[in-house]
């Protein structure tokens, strides 16, 4: 991804975990690449079918025009935070089928864990224009 690029992030917007991970690569997101909508949206469904990629529960990045998911998505977004966080992308090395059982573990417990809301959550107005609608 070029440094002026955007990339989108989709995520499950009542899930605890997930909305608290969108606030963290926020906050380590200085050049403002990503761009978030919940799954649960309409943007989402769009984007999902407009890239032929199937519903998804699990975080979704669409970058440079491709579909990532799972440890995937989240390793390549981390590439691109403030921080030793892009150092985490070393693990992009390790098989996909590898890192994936972790991810699957923490998705599976994630609403035990994390708690579940009743809705999306809200951007505040600083975050608005970051979110896709």
């Amino acid at each position: 991804m070029k440094d002026n690029e955007k990339a989108v992030v989709l995520f499950d917007g009542v899930c605890n975990f997930c909305n608290s991970s969108v606030q963290f690569i926020i906050k380590r997101d200085s050049k403002r690449r990503f761009q978030f909508a919940s799954l649960q949206s309409e943007a989402a469904r769009r984007m999902l079918n407009d890239h032929h990629a199937p519903p998804s529960d699990s975080v979704v990045l669409i970058e440079s025009g491709q579909v990532y998911v799972k440890s995937t998505a989240a390793l390549r977004i981390c590439r691109h935070l403030d921080g030793f966080w892009k150092y985490c992308s070393v693990f992009l090395a390790v098989p996909w089928g590898l890192r994936d059982i972790v991810y699957n573990f923490i998705a599976k417990n994630r609403y035990r864990w994390f708690g579940k809301r009743d809705s999306c959550m809200l951007p505040t107005p600083e975050q608005r224009s970051r979110f896709l609608e």
